[in-house]
């Protein structure tokens, strides 16, 4: 039987340790990927603190992993819009075409969704089966590279939902981005890109953090509620901001966006609470300023080339949020550092083979054109 490697854990908060396990097979529909590039994202480290239902449904042994990009391998039957070679990007939401929310075009609430590095084995391993591909996967424009297509994974994408599509950002118009970890800081950035003279206020407890904040308004939440409200509304002319997001899923900044937002504003809930006391939301202020509380929940597969086309361009440069790129062991250890932090910036696994074999290089020679 033919095998690869894999980071695998047995026990949750347990070691998670790379091994040989049995390579995947192409599924119908779906594809094999040999995996490029894979990012370290905290709801892996959820994940393996045995807080993510889906996995707890999966069961145990568990490889992780949810935003990858990489080289197609073999194709399942059935699947016809990609052929052996291609590089793609693959979201970590992969809707299932046929039921109720996606026949209303709500692929993001999908009730039979697949997510790799959740319901199914991630990308931090050599090869990925992914199902579900014609509807889900996307090609990369020849200017993107791997690490760009798997930095946007899960929090540029899930950013790109919050700000543009669910916080529907108006050109002219105040954002507020409440916790400016990986999640905060591609809302900053995607604020930053898409937005005409689109002014962004970053508020954290870090002081890193609110430097990485690039040119901004940049508020220390260490100061305390009532500081970041004041300077808020001083900065504001005491309207408050046109758009709040809670990017980080504490009761704090759930709160403080909401008492943040200008009447007749909107607040996005993109963070996920899973940990804490729960918010304390005054409600009699939002129905008397009529203030929008607004839910969202990744990005729907159709739009990756939107954002696939902006890297292009150059217009979002999802690898200024890179810090470091890792073997699949070092990542694997960065998943069980988070149990004493975070990291500003996103740690990226790029090199997959142990020492002994190496990888290929990461960016393979242009293949021929595709003949319709």
């Amino acid at each position: 039987m033919a095998t690869m490697r894999a980071a695998v854990y047995t026990t949750f908060s347990g070691p998670i340790i790379v091994q040989e396990v049995p390579k995947p097979t192409a599924p119908v529909g779906g594809l094999l990927l040999r995996v490029k590039a894979c990012g370290v994202c905290r709801s892996d480290y959820h994940g393996w603190k045995g807080l993510d239902s889906d996995i707890v449904t999966h069961g145990l042994p568990f490889t992780p992993g949810h935003e990858l990009s990489g080289v197609v391998v073999k194709l399942g039957l059935g699947t016809t819009k990609f052929q052996v070679g291609d590089r793609v990007a693959v979201p970590f939401i992969l809707s299932c075409g046929s039921c109720r929310q996606c026949a209303r075009n709500r692929p993001t609430i999908c009730e039979a969704q697949g997510q790799p590095g959740f319901t199914m084995p991630g990308g931090f391993a050599e090869f990925v089966a992914v199902p579900r591909a014609d509807r889900n996967v996307s090609l990369m424009p020849p200017k993107v590279s791997f690490l760009q297509a798997a930095a946007l994974g899960c929090r540029l994408t899930t950013a790109y939902r919050a700000v543009m599509q669910q916080g529907r950002l108006q050109s002219g118009e105040t954002v507020g981005v409440f916790g400016c970890g990986g999640l905060g800081l591609s809302a900053v950035m995607i604020a930053l890109a898409a937005g005409d003279n689109v002014r962004v206020l970053a508020v954290d407890t870090s002081e890193e953090a609110c430097n990485k904040a690039w040119d901004l308004h940049a508020f220390n939440a260490k100061e305390g509620d009532e500081y970041i409200r004041a300077r808020v509304a001083e900065v504001t002319g005491g309207f408050g901001a046109d758009l709040t997001l809670d990017t980080a899923g504490f009761a704090a900044t759930c709160e403080n966006a909401v008492w943040c937002t200008r009447r007749g504003g909107r607040m996005v809930q993109v963070g996920l609470p899973l940990h804490g006391k729960e918010p304390c939301i005054p409600m009699a202020r939002v129905a008397n300023q009529e203030i929008e509380i607004i839910g969202s929940h990744g990005l729907a597969a159709t739009d990756m080339p939107v954002l696939l086309a902006m890297v292009a361009a150059g217009r979002l440069m999802p690898e200024k949020l890179v810090q470091r790129e890792v073997t699949l062991e070092e990542g694997a250890k960065a998943i069980e550092a988070m149990d004493t932090g975070s990291p500003l910036g996103i740690t990226m696994i790029t090199r997959f083979k142990g020492a002994k074999e190496g990888d290929e290089p990461n960016e393979p020679p242009a293949k021929m054109p595709r003949v319709a």
